[in-house]
């Protein structure tokens, strides 16, 4: 291949998102006419609330929305956030620490290229969502894995965090409630790594995209909260997707000190400016209204949470903690490795060629844990409908027995 037809190393050293792939193979073989059950994609199955959608209607009537708006976002969705992280996280924060972006993911993105030089470290507690180390890696930046599996509860520890780091450290990501594994972090370990992060001069990312999605009495702990002179060097990230069932919709955003918020802006300027404006309208319906549709959905997760982890518990070779955050359910499933599985006697050597081996034979999808860093797990979303679940379910038990 010639010089000018090669790709930039860039781009040739990030992999693809492991979440999509198997989501858009389980639709393909939908559209084949195959008879999938899609446990893959983190995606809430609730229509969007109606008065979210009649914000949007409006908006689309409305000529002020034919124009380009501010990139950081509408002034008045920017005071809205601000006002939903005082109401909801406890703290007070402003407009001009708020960006809004292109779904929670250019947050992600936008917030690595700010941060990161080339060679600069970030601390990921493992598992992790699937597309951290690659933001990371599209930065210049090494990201550096401090695991802890299902005998923690998925919990990190400090002190393996404090192994990890080095000279290099830049930042550390906290996500809880936790995707994949659906852990809630305790106060104890937020407030651990908070400390630790303002002693060694280190940005916390606070991922928060689940707070409201808790079960079993737990609650999310806020770090900005739990140690407030961190908040100089936290960035907060968030987005309509999960709480008001909006991912289609493409509006999340970065909540950060004021410098950092402007050079967010100022990479957004020119990359993409401002997030399309009629789904802005219906972030503001959505962030400023109440939360009463959201509860309603969390108790039907619920339900679907106990359903799943009794069914999974129910497979020899398995074994499922029980979450209480998000809406995932995060497996071991080491013991199905190396024997006969399904009608044709399949013998799989990793959890990425049992979830191969099960979209294929059983036609149902689920993550391999090596996309979260976490070899020997599965990650199963329950935010599907009732009855897909239990079908789903029933495959697999099938197929294992």
């Amino acid at each position: 291949m010639a010089q000018w037809q090669t790709f930039s190393d860039r781009i040739n050293h990030v992999a693809p998102s492991a979440t999509l792939a198997v989501d858009s193979k389980a639709k393909a073989m939908k559209a084949a006419g195959l008879d999938v059950i899609g446990f893959g994609a983190g995606e809430p199955d609730f229509p969007t609330p109606a008065y979210v959608v009649d914000a949007a209607e409006a908006a689309c009537r409305d000529p002020r929305n034919y124009k380009y708006t501010p990139t950081p976002g509408l002034p008045e969705l920017r005071e809205a956030i601000a006002a939903k992280v005082t109401r909801d996280s406890g703290y007070e924060a402003t407009a001009d620490q708020v960006v809004v972006t292109n779904g929670g993911k250019q947050a992600v993105y936008e917030t690595f290229q700010i941060l990161l030089n080339d060679g600069d470290e970030v601390i990921i507690p493992t598992p992790y969502w699937t597309s951290y180390p690659e933001a990371v890696k599209l930065a210049g930046g090494t990201p550096v894995e401090v695991f802890a599996g299902a005998d923690r509860g998925f919990e990190p520890d400090i002190e393996a965090i404090e192994a990890a780091r080095t000279e290099r450290t830049k930042a550390i990501i906290i996500t809880s409630p936790n995707n994949p594994t659906g852990a809630v972090w305790s106060a104890e370990t937020i407030r651990a790594i908070g400390e630790w992060a303002v002693e060694h001069h280190v940005w916390v990312i606070s991922d928060e995209i689940y707070e409201h999605l808790n079960y079993d009495g737990a609650k999310t702990a806020y770090v900005g909260v739990e140690v407030p002179e961190c908040r100089s060097q936290l960035i907060v990230l968030n987005g309509v997707a999960k709480t008001y069932a909006m991912p289609g919709w493409r509006v999340g955003w970065l909540v950060a000190p004021v410098e950092v918020a402007k050079a967010a802006a100022k990479l957004q300027g020119h990359l993409s400016s401002n997030v399309s404006n009629v789904p802005q309208r219906a972030a503001l319906a959505a962030v400023a209204g109440p939360l009463d549709e959201v509860y309603m959905m969390r108790s039907a997760f619920d339900a679907r949470r106990r359903a799943i982890v009794t069914a999974l518990n129910q497979i020899e070779g398995v074994y499922c903690p029980t979450p209480t955050g998000a809406f995932y359910a995060f497996p071991d499933v080491k013991g199905l490795l190396g024997r006969p599985l399904g009608p044709n006697g399949t013998v799989v050597n990793s959890s990425s060629e049992l979830a191969a081996a099960l979209l294929d034979e059983a036609h149902v999808a689920a993550v391999p844990g090596e996309a979260f860093g976490a070899p020997g797990y599965l990650r199963f979303s329950y935010a599907l409908a009732d009855d897909q679940l239990a079908e789903g379910m029933r495959r697999f038990q099938q197929w294992a027995a």
